[in-house]
Order: C-alpha cells, then structure tokens, then sequence
C-alpha cells in the first residue's frame, strides 16, 4: 500500500492564502477610521496638546475610537 503526502504538504496553505485576501469588517471600520483620524487629529492637536485637557493622550484615544465608530457605523449603513 503506497500513500502519497505530497497533496498535504502545507494542508493550512488554503487557509493562509484564504486569510490573506478576506478582510474583516471590524478591520475595515479600523483601517477606513484610522483615516477619519488622520483628518481630525490635526485640526484638534494644537487645543488637545494646549494643557486645557487633563490627559491628552486619553483624549486622543477617544478621538480614535470615535472615527472608528462612525466609519464601522457608515460601512454597516451604507455598504
């Protein structure tokens, strides 16, 4: 009896080249609110950094996670 292994040579390359083209969409409300960022986070960096907030920082990570609510609340509602 002969059994050929070179149809399972990397039996998880399916898998990986699958992964490689499907994009989650919680990763394209990050991806599409990341820009959302990127043309907020300028407009607001001089009051945020101003020492008018108490933690900047926080700030700016709420700011982030806000454009990545919206953008994941436009791709649910318009894609």
């Amino acid at each position: 009896m002969f059994t050929a292994f070179t149809t399972t040579v990397f039996p998880l390359s399916d898998l990986v080249f699958g992964a490689s083209l499907y994009f989650p969409p919680l990763f394209r409300a990050v991806l599409l609110g990341f820009f959302f960022w990127l043309l907020v986070h300028p407009l607001l960096r001089d009051w945020i950094y101003s020492g008018e907030i108490w933690h900047p920082t926080l700030l700016d990570l709420s700011l982030f996670i806000l454009c990545v609510s919206a953008a994941q609340w436009l791709l649910l509602n318009i894609g």
